[in-house]
């Protein structure tokens, strides 16, 4: 699991935003678990690699 420290704030069409969530619902995911996969799958895409902190803690011990 992720650490959930950082916040992601966005500016989105309330129509477009009512249906994400609806679309979210009907596939038992929250809105927050489509975003960070969304993101996972761009920094992937991408070749942009990282270290999650719970990783590094886990690596120091």
């Amino acid at each position: 699991m992720e650490s959930k420290t950082a916040r992601f704030t966005l500016l989105i069409d309330p129509d477009k935003k009512r249906a994400f969530e609806a679309l979210c619902a009907q596939q038992d995911l929250t809105p927050s678990q489509v975003v960070r996969q969304l993101i996972r799958e761009y920094l992937a895409k991408h070749g942009v690699t990282y270290t999650s902190k719970t990783a590094r803690k886990a690596s120091a011990r």
